[in-house]
């Protein structure tokens, strides 16, 4: 069967006319008044050569009359039986309460949802969308359906979906939707492979005393008291320099694209060798791909106190930049320490998911401001979480703030929601007073 895409939202943002500019013609009735479409309608659709079904549904209005009641149930048939929702929303009207009713019922649901900020017709429309980061739906995508600007751009995000799911179908059937990935890098013969096999509890990953093993990544859903978590083990990463051959040059890619699109990174540290130039790098790509970071120190059972507090200065020294990173010292062949990762990660998954409610944002940053005020003038209006995963907040200032100003308010949200390690992503949006 086809992906099934569903067009909600509340009644008149243009769910309709984004429909007809989809599929090439006018087969939604498209009037400008609320209340015209009412039943799910689907029809086929193609986009890159893949085809899907499309389902427009009615204006989607919880808490009304009775034939609203229907109507919206008959939008949440749809989002229930979807592959992707596009989550249609006016810019010109902003954010209404059954806007955001709407989204918290989708947020409920997990499905893949697209926000999709419709009426944007000039650059000046463009400006007016960042309010609905508000919905914690992610980053809206404008588009003007009437006129299909931005139609593309949307498609390629809904057909991304598509491959994506359609990757975990043929490998990770039974995953979860909220399945955390946590990635297991280092460089070569460091001991990934052996961690691997002991937190999965399986002999899939070959494990061997010569380095590069590991071709390929490769993983394996575990229930765990952290939850479901994907373990991955990448293949051992060396300087470009060192990479001698097409196969290990790919291998590298596919570690790298793991690293990418994990939730979680284990960087795995030979003690017996110490902290080298190469592990800081790989600290580096991690920390860039703005996934959090747990030190892993394996063979720690074969170091005497004095290589031990050499291997701790190293990592004071070489890993500074990712602050107060989780380390551990562990021993992936007998399994000493490697329980106490788990705990760890349950720490690290709730803070790398927590939401806060805008209001409390806004008083972290009015606190902040009132204690030390940005120079030139220039203030932070109002703030609020637009994602998680990492935590992610968008402020909106008068004019452009100082970037040690936007690290001491980034200090302040971190400490004042105790988001420990995790990477904080704020965005500054001008916007006049």
């Amino acid at each position: 069967m086809n992906p099934v895409v569903a067009i909600v939202g509340r009644p008149n943002v243009g769910k309709s006319t984004l429909m007809n500019k989809i599929i090439g013609k006018r087969t939604a009735i498209v009037e400008p008044k609320p209340g015209v479409t009412r039943d799910r309608k689907e029809e086929p659709a193609e986009w890159q050569g893949r085809a899907f079904t499309i389902v427009d549904t009615g204006g989607w209005l919880p808490g009304g009359d009775a034939l609203d009641e229907k109507v919206s149930r008959q939008s949440e048939k749809a989002m229930e039986s979807a592959d992707v929702v596009l989550f249609v929303v006016d810019v010109t009207s902003g954010v209404s309460e059954d806007d955001a009713s709407a989204a918290a019922v989708l947020r409920k649901m997990s499905r893949p949802t697209l926000l999709v900020a419709n009426k944007v017709d000039d650059s000046r429309h463009e400006s007016l969308m960042w309010e609905f980061l508000q919905l914690g739906l992610g980053d809206p995508m404008p588009v003007s359906a009437i006129h299909g600007n931005g139609t593309g751009d949307l498609l390629d995000a809904v057909v991304a979906h598509f491959e994506a799911e359609a990757e975990v179908d043929e490998s990770l059937t039974d995953a979860d939707d909220r399945t955390v990935s946590v990635s297991i890098v280092g460089r070569p013969n460091v001991g990934k492979s052996t961690l691997f096999n002991r937190l999965t509890g399986d002999d899939r990953a070959v494990v061997h005393d010569m380095p590069g093993t590991t071709r390929d990544s490769i993983d394996t859903v575990v229930e765990t008291e952290a939850g479901t978590l994907r373990f991955v083990d990448t293949a051992g990463m060396r300087r470009r320099a060192r990479v001698d051959d097409g196969t290990e040059f790919y291998s590298v890619v596919r570690a790298l694209q793991a690293v990418d699109l994990s939730n979680i990174a284990l960087l795995v540290i030979d003690a017996t060798v110490g902290v080298t130039a190469q592990d800081a790098r790989l600290a580096e790509r991690v920390d860039a791909a703005g996934c959090p970071v747990v030190v892993l120190l394996n063979k720690w059972e074969l170091l005497d106190a004095t290589q031990r507090a050499d291997v701790e200065f190293q990592l004071d020294q070489r890993l500074h930049f990712v602050g107060d990173a989780p380390v551990l010292k562990i021993s992936a062949l007998t399994g000493k320490g490697v329980s106490k990762l788990f705990p760890v990660l349950v720490g690290t998954i709730d803070e790398y998911q927590r939401r806060v409610p805008t209001h409390k944002v806004n008083e972290v940053l009015r606190a902040a401001q009132q204690a030390q005020p940005a120079p030139a003038g220039a203030r932070v209006m109002y703030g609020l979480q637009g994602a998680t995963d990492p935590p992610t907040f968008t402020l909106f200032a008068n004019r452009d703030l100082p970037k040690t100003y936007v690290r001491y308010l980034e200090r302040s949200l971190r400490e004042a929601f105790d988001l420990g390690t995790v990477p904080v992503k704020v965005r500054i949006r001008r916007r006049s007073a």
